[in-house]
């Protein structure tokens, strides 16, 4: 018999268990279209059953590999009930009715391996007696593989996937500990540290030819102290509390169907799926940010004994050599560039991250969209202002890394003793008037670019969240709060030496940033107001 051109073989209700029906059923191609002779085309594999279910429209989250691989195993698992709905798809054909009857076979075949499996086991342990029936059902229902099917297979399937950038980096985030990465980045700014004093230039002036005498240590640099000591350090503890939220207990409760591997690996597939954008950021970072900038900012210029760049701590053996030799800054500022361009690549491996866990959200709530439950909403509503809590966090500590490093290439420019006499000397000039402080010397600032670089990207993924989990027929008034102490901040940033009191701005811009990351939700935001008026889009 076929239906909508493919094999279709009725339910056969003579009493069989799953793991005999779909022995039969996948031995016989139920359910695959016809070949171009109009035969059956074959029997199902696990590779093309996983790849059809995968393909069914309204499934949105899939199903794994290794799970399709057990219902073909002769073992103890069974099948879980979001799987018999999409293997009934498959066996149906495609027809709403043929789809309702093998729905209904499936489950009760289902209910007949877990009460066979249960007489087997339970006939000599009292233990056994005692567990009720539905916790065995569900024992047997579960299609999760145990640690030894799992080598298994992987034996089985011989060697290992091929090395993936996008997983490596999202491990960075989602394995061990919380404090790993942040700690790292901590440990090495201040290897750094240490180092500048050894060399002798953790505190250093110099005279210009203007006759500003600057401060141009290591240790006043403010985008080397205050981004990697303190703001990376913070963005990366938000993410991964984000990201490992999300991954084992956010999506698995949104997703509903019980079965956290194959959540697990819907999430991978989900990072996998942005693996071009991993590479492109890890050569930006690397070859331009890194490597390239590192030989026109640093290394030519000392070779040449010059350049067109303001005078700070990696061009200091130029014109204090006494302080530090050209070997000397070349080893360290190649430290240095290798250290920084390896903590910006993760600083964008947590933008990605941010992103793919608002679409994989907003993927979800519409593939749910037919579901009006009460419950199921507000968990959907709480997961949604969990992570537009953590998505402000981090955009406005990414905003805050690009003004500090706007600020100090600013500084260098300047006629500012040190940055911190520079930002008191332009807050008194707004109220007081005098020398306009940012009168300086041109020089190239490649520093302006990269921060503008991080400033907009990090934008970007703020803006991505708050039009897919707050757009609706208004927006809560605290998500205005959320984007006015962003654009706030964006505009500070624009602002920059732009005029005399800039540093007026950026202040009472830093301290509403400082009670955004204490109090992401302004004390008022509840999921049940989220979801009054909007749902996930």
């Amino acid at each position: 018999m076929f239906k909508n051109e493919k094999l279709f073989l009725p339910p056969p209700r003579d009493g069989s268990d799953f793991k005999e029906i779909f022995k039969r059923l996948a031995a016989a191609g139920a359910g695959r279209p016809l070949g171009k002779d109009g035969f059956p085309a074959g029997p199902w594999t696990p590779e093309l059953l996983a790849e059809a279910i995968s393909q069914i429209d309204s499934n949105r989250i899939g199903v794994d590999l290794r799970t399709v691989q057990l219902w073909f195993q002769d073992n103890d698992k069974g099948i879980s009930a979001a799987n018999i709905r999409w293997l009934a798809r498959v066996f149906g054909c495609g027809d709403p009715v043929a789809t309702s009857e093998w729905q209904m076979e499936l489950s009760a075949a289902q209910s007949r391996l877990a009460a066979k499996r249960r007489e087997s086991k339970s006939a000599g342990s009292s233990i056994a007696r005692e567990i009720p029936d539905t916790a065995l059902a569900a024992t047997f229902d579960d299609d999760t593989a145990s640690p030894a099917e799992l080598k298994r297979d992987t034996d089985a399937k011989g060697p290992r996937r091929r090395f993936s950038l996008a997983r490596k980096s999202e491990a960075f985030f989602t394995h061990g500990s919380p404090l790993n990465l942040p700690a790292s980045v901590f440990a090495g700014v201040t290897a750094l540290g240490f180092l500048s004093y050894t060399l002798g230039i953790h505190s250093v002036t110099y005279g210009r030819a203007d006759g500003v005498v600057k401060q141009v240590g290591f240790l006043w640099t403010a985008n080397w102290t205050f981004v990697f000591m303190v703001f990376l350090p913070l963005f990366f503890a938000f993410v991964t509390e984000l990201v490992t939220f999300w991954k084992d207990e956010g999506r698995p409760k949104v997703v509903g169907n019980g079965n956290k591997m194959e959540s697990d690996d819907a999430w991978a597939r989900s990072v996998e799926a942005s693996s071009y954008s991993y590479w492109a950021v890890f050569l930006i970072c690397v070859l331009f940010a890194g490597l390239f900038q590192w030989i026109g900012v640093s290394l030519i210029p000392l070779m040449k004994g010059g350049g067109d760049y303001a005078t700070d701590w990696g061009s200091l053996a130029i014109v204090r050599p006494e302080v530090i030799s050209v070997p000397e800054a070349v080893v360290f500022t190649g430290l240095a560039y290798l250290y920084m361009c390896l903590c910006f690549y993760l600083f964008f491996v947590g933008l990605i991250l941010l992103y793919t866990v608002v679409h994989d959200l907003c993927r979800i709530g519409e593939a749910a969209s037919n579901r009006p439950e009460v419950d199921y909403q507000h968990e959907l509503n709480e997961a949604s202002l969990r992570v537009m809590r953590g998505t402000f966090r981090c955009t406005v500590l990414g905003v805050l890394i690009g003004i500090v490093m706007k600020v100090q290439s600013a500084y260098l420019t300047s006629r500012g003793e040190n940055v911190v006499a520079w930002l008191v000397g332009d807050m008194s000039s707004a109220f007081h008037g005098g020398n306009d402080v940012s009168d300086g010397i041109a020089y190239r600032m490649p520093t302006h670019y990269s921060s503008f670089l991080i400033v907009i990207s990090t934008c970007v993924v703020f803006v991505y969240g708050t039009v897919r989990l707050g757009v609706g027929s208004r927006f809560p008034v605290p998500l205005w709060k959320m984007s006015a102490i962003v654009a706030l901040l964006v505009t500070g940033y624009l602002l920059i030496d732009a005029f005399a009191g800039f540093s007026i701005l950026l202040g009472v811009g830093g301290l509403l940033a400082i009670y955004g990351l204490i109090n992401p939700g302004f004390g008022r935001w509840r999921a049940s107001e989220l979801g009054k008026n909007h749902s996930v889009s």
